[in-house]
């Protein structure tokens, strides 16, 4: 059975995410609309990618993914419909797409767009529309016309050299372990079989990579990739953001955590 997800940056401190799911929740009666997190830090877009990337794959393919981040990018913001590996995603085309599935997905539709006319409620309505008519139809029987995607923001990839990549900090979990903006498949692709070095907080650094926080002892720093396949720095038993100071923002702007590695 097909789900319908739903992920955002609205917080739990206002009406907002209450509003949405009842505005989407009376176009499909009787579907549970499943929370994957309405925490995301505003303007904050790999990190929006990131959940996106590490949550879908868990749903029946056939499940509808709702998006609500970072929606008024634009002056008059537009609607998408994308398909990707058999699961349907409805999101705005602030680059959040791009950068979890590369610039250009299998197939993008336009769906709305939000004019001077119109408010969020009225994007409200047309995503819970649209979610309803996935439900009975596929994407390329609904008659919208097909887009491509705003390109990934440059700023949030990695930059690559030769012998080098330096990465950022898209999120902090939890347990104080720190998500970096480089998957596992990059890294090997970049890496080509050499050795390296994992330097982070300017004088911490690691060379090989472990499987799981029980791979050093206790207090010790290691480097893995998590199960979404994004390279992972943590502590065993205690906060490596912390320790190391690695931060996501400060003062409403960006900070960029440089993780570099350098291949030997």
């Amino acid at each position: 059975m097909s789900c319908i997800t739903l992920l955002s940056d609205f917080g739990l401190n206002d009406p907002s995410l209450a509003v949405a799911k009842a505005t989407i929740g009376a176009h499909v009666p009787g579907k549970t609309l499943i929370d994957i997190s309405h925490s995301l830090v505003p303007a904050l877009t790999h990190q929006a990618a990131y959940f996106l990337l590490s949550s879908y794959k868990a749903f029946p393919v056939g499940s509808c993914h709702v998006v609500f981040f970072n929606v008024f990018n634009d002056r008059n913001p537009r609607l998408l419909l994308c398909e990707h590996k058999q699961h349907y995603f409805l999101a705005p085309d602030n680059g959040v797409l791009s950068l979890a599935f590369g610039d250009q997905p299998e197939k993008v539709w336009l769906a709305f767009t939000l004019d001077e006319e119109h408010g969020f409620k009225d994007w409200l309505q047309e995503t819970g529309k649209l979610v309803a008519r996935l439900q009975t139809s596929a994407p390329a029987d609904l008659g919208l016309p097909t887009t491509s995607l705003t390109t990934a923001p440059k700023r949030w990839l990695p930059i690559v050299t030769d012998n080098s990549v330096e990465c950022h900090v898209i999120h902090i979990d939890r347990f104080k372990n720190v998500v970096a903006s480089l998957t596992r498949q990059e890294f090997e692709r970049i890496r080509a079989g050499r050795d390296f070095e994992i330097t982070f907080a300017r004088t911490e650094s690691v060379t090989k990579l472990s499987s799981h926080y029980s791979s050093v002892v206790q207090g010790e720093k290691l480097c893995r990739f998590n199960s979404a396949g994004f390279l992972e720095i943590c502590i065993n038993g205690t906060g490596a953001s912390d320790l190391f100071g690695l931060k996501l923002y400060q003062k409403e702007a960006i900070v960029y955590n440089t993780i570099k590695i350098e291949f030997l």
